[in-house]
C-alpha cells in the first residue's frame, strides 16, 4: 500500500554524510563545469557557473555542515535546485560527492536529531530518519540560504 504522503527525496553523499533533499527542489544534476570565483566571496559561496546559459551560485553545505573541504572525484556532480528563500525565488546550485537516488520517504519517519552525539548544528537540520540501513540528514535548505545568501546577513563571517 503506498502512503499517499510520502515524498520522493534525492539522496547524496557529502563529507561521509548521507543527505536527502527533496526532489521537488531538484532541477537537475550535473557533472561538474567551470567554476568562476568570486573575489572576496565567504566559504559558502564557492563561486559562480553557467547552467544552461544562467549565471547560478555554486555552493557548499559542507561549511554550515562544519565538514572538511574534499577534492572532486569522478563521482563528484553539482545539483542545481529552485528554492525560495523567504519570499524570493532563486536558483543554485551545490556540490556532491556522489548522487545515490530518487527514493521514497514517509515524513513520519523523519525525526529530530539527538542533543548528544552529533556535530550537526541543529539550526540547520530539519531532522534525521533511516534509508536502506543508513542514517541520512535532512538538511533546511530554507534556514541554511536564508542565513548564508546575501538574503541573509552578509556580514557573518562563515570562514571559521
Amino acid at each position: 500500500m503506498s502512503n499517499s504522503r510520502q515524498i520522493d527525496v534525492v539522496t547524496l553523499q557529502m563529507g561521509g554524510e548521507r543527505i536527502a533533499i527533496p526532489a521537488a527542489f531538484l532541477r537537475e544534476i550535473m557533472e561538474p563545469v567551470q567554476v568562476t570565483r568570486v573575489p572576496t566571496a565567504n566559504a559558502f559561496s564557492e563561486g559562480l557557473i553557467n547552467v544552461r546559459g544562467s549565471v547560478v551560485p555554486l555552493t557548499d553545505l559542507r561549511v554550515p555542515f562544519c565538514m572538511s573541504a574534499a577534492e572532486a572525484t569522478p563521482d563528484t556532480r553539482f545539483i542545481v535546485l529552485d528554492l525560495t528563500v523567504g519570499d524570493t525565488p532563486m536558483t543554485v546550485a551545490i556540490s556532491a560527492d556522489k548522487v545515490d537516488t530518487v527514493t521514497p520517504l514517509d515524513p513520519d519517519q523523519i525525526a529530530p536529531i539527538p542533543e548528544v552525539g552529533t556535530l550537526w548544528p541543529p539550526d540547520y537540520v530539519r531532522g534525521i530518519c533511516k534509508l536502506g540501513g543508513d542514517f541520512v540528514l535532512l538538511p533546511d535548505l530554507h534556514r541554511i540560504f536564508q542565513d548564508f545568501s546575501a538574503l541573509g546577513d552578509h556580514r557573518k563571517d562563515f570562514s571559521k
